[in-house]
């Protein structure tokens, strides 16, 4: 233009329209300068031009962007519960049986585990747990209160009723809070897998080396680095994540190509978890871990479990028969087993002397019992004269020493004899339940993955309808949307059973275990853990994905609203892709609309009526 157009009008300054604002929102930084302007001076120190936009392209872009997206992946919450895990990796440096209570490395990572739930608790300012996880969880805690109070020494008892508290009840429900995902539960999993592999390793060692806790008087006993005043922690540990790399890969897909490599590494796993468990001479972790993969298995088809299990008798007799494996020292521990009754040795005496202990001690207290940590002082007063007085350790780089029996090893007899009636009670209540719960979310799961278009739980309500257009919906095939989201649904309903299998599998194995050991030692820490996982997968919403999200969750995830129609109030004017059209296979069956579906909602004028005062 030229002089006399007059002055030059911002752009910015120019009055705009409320369609044109609607459209075009208001720009951060202003407008370039016009050309017949005189342009700003560069400063010295600003960059060129063409390094600048070079700094600004995606390829440089692109490495933020991946340790972003890095650390989003990461599920913060977890990670207490992930490191009171692995804290137990480091070795045990308890050199004799005395001193007092042992406090471990994990126990103090509990501790922040609990701390840091609590905080969380306080920040949010929402009801932690529901009414059935609450009777459920908090059950035992109050029986040992009860069994607290009324214990002859109560003074001497709030150690006992600090570490059940501790075990049963705390970390158990620290986790349940913890967990907001099947992918927490995996991690967590995870981490047992890995402590179990690394201190598998380790057994596995000390056996070939000899250089493990004595046994029979060789030093070839497999304890990990927990040393041979724990020899029973090892064997816990590798039971453990045996039964979960099983449930793991019986839960994967066999027939994509994509998830071979997953499935086989799990079963590969589950298998070699095997040998460090045989092993440690444990005849208690064997026979719970040869219950709870039988559950497993038959959680996941009574085909797959006949066939698995032919295959390991085949493997067995295999072993024994051509390899020679049975022979020594391990053939005479499974004899072992089946001599039970008929010919008992040292080990077993010993154990019915405790149990007999502990039966005479809750008929004299039986209600209550003596109190937490009451046996040891009542355990003379009741035990026969053939009780030994301790047991022998030696080896995994420790000198001969006695250790003391303090309590009768089994789980039950203990909480029978320390608590009374009312804290066996609670405690079989609570993992009854826990287990009852579990197997009912099992067998949902599979009844609705019989069912193609029944609704599943891990999608959000708005999930099962197709995005909101402004263009009206077009036909689309009524195959094209099922088959490219089935694979989803079913690979989730799959993630949803391996978890449940897992926590069913964990919770037998622990069930079983209790009927020859109790707790005590650094695993038991993993114990608590382990009965939190059982807890989330049997109590939790977030567990079948049911759990109403977060505000921030909520705003991310919900549909934009489409634009209205003349005449109609917003919710009456999105489109009709949200009342028509082909719906998600996971969700809701659909159709064509009802009649009364169709009819004009109340409140909004008639078209017809509107149609004739045109």
């Amino acid at each position: 233009m030229g002089q006399g157009a007059g002055p030059a009008v911002d752009p910015d300054s120019a009055p705009r329209s409320a369609a044109h604002g609607a459209r075009h929102p208001a720009r951060p930084h202003p407008l370039p300068a016009p050309a017949h302007q005189t342009p700003a001076r560069t400063p010295a120190h600003a960059a060129p031009a063409h390094q600048a936009l070079a700094h600004e392209t995606p390829v440089h872009r692109a490495p933020a962007h991946r340790a972003r997206a890095a650390l989003r992946a990461v599920p913060w919450p977890v990670l207490p519960a992930v490191a009171t895990v692995l804290l137990l990796c480091l070795p045990d440096q308890r050199g004799d049986v005395g001193g007092g209570p042992h406090v471990t490395p994990a126990d103090l990572a509990s501790v922040g585990l609990v701390g840091y739930c609590a905080l969380r608790l306080l920040r949010d300012r929402a009801r932690p747990l529901t009414r059935t996880a609450a009777v459920v969880l908090g059950a035992p805690a109050l029986a040992v209160a009860v069994a607290t109070v009324a214990a002859d020494d109560p003074a001497s008892a709030l150690t006992g009723f600090a570490r059940c508290t501790q075990v049963f009840v705390l970390v158990p429900v620290a986790v349940v809070l913890l967990l907001r995902s099947r992918r927490d539960f995996r991690w967590v999993a995870g981490a047992v897998v890995v402590l179990a592999v690394v201190q598998g390793a380790v057994g596995v060692r000390q056996y070939v080396t000899g250089t493990g806790a004595s046994y029979a008087g060789r030093d070839v006993r497999a304890v990990g680095t927990f040393g041979p005043l724990d020899v029973m922690a090892m064997a816990t540990t590798v039971g453990y994540g045996a039964v979960i790399a099983l449930s793991v890969g019986l839960a994967l897909p066999p027939t994509r190509t994509g998830a071979r490599w997953p499935r086989r590494a799990a079963l590969c796993c589950a298998a070699a978890l095997l040998v460090p468990l045989a092993l440690s001479f444990s005849r208690g972790a064997w026979i719970a871990t040869a219950c709870a993969g039988t559950v497993v298995l038959f959680l996941h088809g009574a085909r797959r479990a006949v066939r698995v299990m032919a295959a390991l008798a085949a493997a067995a007799v295999l072993a024994v028969c051509g390899l020679g494996a049975g022979s020594g020292l391990m053939a005479e521990r499974l004899d072992s087993i089946t001599r039970v009754s008929a010919a008992p040795d040292r080990s077993v005496t010993d154990r019915y002397s405790l149990w007999a202990a502990a039966t005479d001690i809750w008929r004299d207290h039986p209600v209550t019992g003596v109190g937490p940590k009451g046996f040891a002082a009542h355990r003379d007063g009741h035990a026969s004269i053939g009780l030994s007085a301790a047991s022998d350790t030696a080896g995994a780089g420790h000198a001969f020493q006695r250790e003391p029996l303090l309590s009768p090893h089994n789980m039950y007899l203990l909480v029978l004899s320390e608590q009374g009636l009312i804290g066996a009670v609670a405690l079989l209540g609570c993992w009854s339940a826990l287990l009852l719960c579990g197997l009912t979310r099992l067998s949902t799961l599979r009844r609705a993955g019989r069912a193609p278009l029944s609704g599943h739980a891990s999608m959000p309500p708005h999930a099962a309808m197709p995005p909101p257009t402004a263009a009206p919906p077009t036909a689309a095939p009524p195959t094209a949307v099922p088959q490219a989201a089935a694979p989803e649904c079913a690979g989730a309903r799959r993630g949803a059973a391996g978890c449940g299998a897992a926590a069913v599998g964990l919770l037998v194995w622990q069930a079983v275990d209790f009927l020859y050991a109790d707790i005590g030692g650094p695993t038991t820490v993993l114990t608590s853990v382990v009965l939190g996982l059982a807890a989330w997968w049997a109590l939790s919403p977030a567990a079948l994905g049911d759990a109403p999200p977060t505000p921030g969750e909520r705003a991310s995830t919900a549909p934009a609203p489409g634009p209205p129609r003349a005449g109609l109030r917003p919710p009456y004017g999105r489109p009709a892709s949200h009342t028509a059209g082909p719906a998600h296979p996971c969700g809701p069956p659909s159709g064509p609309p009802s009649p009364r579906q169709v009819s004009t909602p109340r409140g909004c004028p008639n078209a017809h009526a509107e149609e004739v005062r045109r």
